[in-house]
């Protein structure tokens, strides 16, 4: 397995689904470092973990919550650190966590006999919890550690009463009230002061300690108690001294039993990761798969993990009759989650997940899984997506042995189509000569005829609505797809002889040029670029280069090489080197047809416009239109 295929395949986001079954980060860290296994013996004893744990889960409540996870106390540990109260706490309620646990697991044993058996190795170290649990109280050493610790703070107790007392009798004493603040006692700096004026701070006897912001306020520890304040000191060190003997015994006692707490982290990670795929497995509804190791798949009404929503089911197979699948269909139709889905399915029974199919699937195990999927363009390394594809088969192919699943999309593309599929033909024949079980999807009709003459070879096809024009999302095994370009183009009016041309080209590759010849014919028939010999008459329809524009012969051409043509409702003269036939007047009308028609109309109009302008010669020749 390779990172490349795990993210293509999008594993860690399964792992990401699963892991949020899980009640403490013990369960969550192993599932971080879970890797599928290609050994069939560690796949069918995930499986089987995972199937009882479901049993326990649907039937009881495990008790796992509250476990917390000690790793970095233990880690402080090794590191020869003195446990806090609250470290010690935390390694307290992880002992009674495992407890419960090994209590609970003890009689699961018809419904669980693998994870039960996995209860010996928890060890029940009751005498550290005691001796925590009456040492440490609320996150604090508790005064009834030792008779020591007692002495010590019922002194200290003692002292600081008799320090509130001098204090309250100065706080009363009337010669004392002008200088007094506030008439409170407070601690400041682990000292108890009066706060006193700062105008009056020489007045009284005592120790300043601390002054106010403002500096209208000074703190000062009266020298009536100076004598109990040093005791007190005393007493606060001995206390201290005496905590931290209480944490260094208890932090040993912890040490003592560091590879059974040890162990037990490990078993109740175990479990609470097993019990997070258990529930996983329920919310997918979902089943341990008949496994192999000989690449057959077969995979019945399954569903691709990470997607959410009314799912059509996948039915797949391959790896008995066949050994590769070449799959075809429209665009966005479902190939390559066909492709994820297989990969994906299969990662996750190589790790121990239950998958969302019917009972009798059957999936292998894979030493390697390879994916060539979606545009590996890569800037960095100056690589055209076929380049970078390539790049990927070439490793991949270099890698491949009899138990490896190959997973190409668009195999061949992103060059000359004939290149392309000729390739990807060749590295089909070199994968299955390896003894690959190969899926690869493709557009290339010849891969698909070369599929459909290849004994291990099978086509199969993502169904087309030819009707509504829709991907139906369903892979029919044994069928190639058909060309939804050309129902599309029937669809959409294109002309039924182009449609069977279509057709036919697709089938023979035998073009009908006679089409170009005919074209050819009509058009030397009447060339007459530069063909000052050629010969224009009445009605012929011309190309008009400078206007870029058609018109119509008027007049043939004069002496002078120029024809009369009729232009945007005007006579214009245009050299014949000027213009292009299009079209002969006895290829646009019929035979009989009166040609001088197509100007005399405009002729008339023409000559009513320039009477109405006052054109005297268009009078004169008026006049002698009517002499005649």
């Amino acid at each position: 397995m390779n990172n490349n295929t795990f993210e293509k395949l999008q594993y860690e986001e399964l792992k990401n689904n699963v892991k949020e079954f899980c009640v403490s980060t013990l369960g969550k860290n192993l599932i971080n470092k879970l890797k599928p296994s290609s050994n069939i013996q560690t796949v069918k004893k995930r499986l089987i973990e995972t199937t009882e744990g479901r049993r326990i889960v649907e039937s009881f409540n495990v008790p796992l919550q509250g476990i917390v996870n000690i790793d970095n106390i233990v880690a402080n540990l090794n590191k020869g650190a003195i446990l806090t109260p609250e470290a010690l706490n935390n390694v307290s309620d992880f002992l009674r966590g495992c407890r419960k646990v090994k209590l609970f697991m003890e009689d699961k044993k018809f419904y669980a006999p693998t994870l039960m058996s996995y209860s010996y190795s928890l060890k029940e170290l009751t005498s550290i919890e005691d001796e925590i649990n009456t040492c440490i109280h609320n996150n604090s050493v508790d005064s009834n550690a030792t008779k020591t610790l007692k002495k010590i703070r019922k002194h200290i107790e003692n002292t600081e009463i008799k320090i509130e007392e001098k204090l309250e009798s100065f706080l009363k004493s009337d010669k004392n009230k002008k200088y007094i603040q506030e008439f409170f006692i407070t601690n400041r700096n682990g000292r108890f002061t009066i706060p006193i004026k700062s105008s009056y701070k020489n007045q009284v006897d005592g120790m300043i300690v601390d002054t106010s912001s403002t500096g209208s306020t000074v703190f000062i520890e009266p020298s009536i108690i100076s004598k109990y304040t040093s005791e007190l000191l005393q007493l606060k060190a001995q206390e201290s001294d005496e905590e931290y003997q209480i944490l260094s015994f208890l932090t040993g006692l912890v040490k003592d039993y560091i590879d059974e707490i040890t162990r037990n982290i490990e078993v109740i990670g175990i479990y609470d990761m097993i019990f997070a795929k258990a529930k996983y497995s329920i919310e997918i509804q979902g089943i341990s798969p008949i496994i192999n190791d000989y690449g057959y798949i077969n995979i019945i009404n399954g569903r691709h993990p990470l997607l959410k929503g009314n799912i059509i089911p996948l039915n797949f197979s391959i790896g008995k009759v066949y050994r590769t699948l070449i799959i075809t269909g429209p665009n966005a139709g479902g190939k390559t989650v066909v492709l994820k889905a297989v990969g994906l399915l299969t990662l996750a029974v190589q790790s121990g997940f239950h998958i969302p199919c019917d009972e009798g699937s059957n999936i292998s195990i894979f030493n390697s899984i390879f994916a060539d999927i979606g545009d590996d363009q890569s800037i960095e390394n100056a690589l055209s997506t076929f380049s970078s594809h390539v790049k990927n088969l070439a490793e991949i192919i270099n890698k491949t042995n009899k138990s490896t699943l190959l997973l190409f999309d668009e195999i061949g593309s992103g060059t000359e189509p004939n290149e392309g599929a000729a390739l990807a033909i060749s590295m089909l024949e070199e994968v299955y000569h390896k003894g690959a079980i190969t899926v690869a999807t493709t557009h290339y009709g010849e891969i698909k005829n070369y599929t459909l003459n290849h004994t291990d070879f099978e086509n199969a096809a993502m169904l087309f609505d030819n009707e509504t024009l829709e991907p139906l999302y369903k892979l029919q095994i044994g069928k190639s797809g058909k060309s939804n370009a050309l129902w599309i183009a029937d669809k959409m009016g294109i002309n039924n002889n182009v449609i069977k041309r279509a057709k036919s080209y697709i089938d023979t590759k035998v073009y009908d040029y006679s089409i170009v010849d005919k074209g050819k014919v009509r058009i030397e028939k009447y060339i007459s670029n530069n063909d000052i010999s050629f010969t224009y008459e009445i009605g012929d329809r011309v190309y008009l280069s400078e206007y870029k524009d058609y018109g119509l012969i008027y007049k043939s051409k004069n002496e002078f090489n120029n024809v009369t043509v009729l232009y945007n409702d005007d006579f214009i003269e245009v050299n014949i080197k000027q213009i292009k036939l299009q079209y002969k007047a006895k290829d646009l009308y019929p035979s009989d047809y009166d040609l001088n028609t197509l100007f005399t109309s405009f002729e008339d109009r023409k000559l009513e416009k320039d009477i109405a302008r006052g054109s005297k010669k268009a009078l004169k020749k008026l006049m002698k239109k009517e002499s005649k």
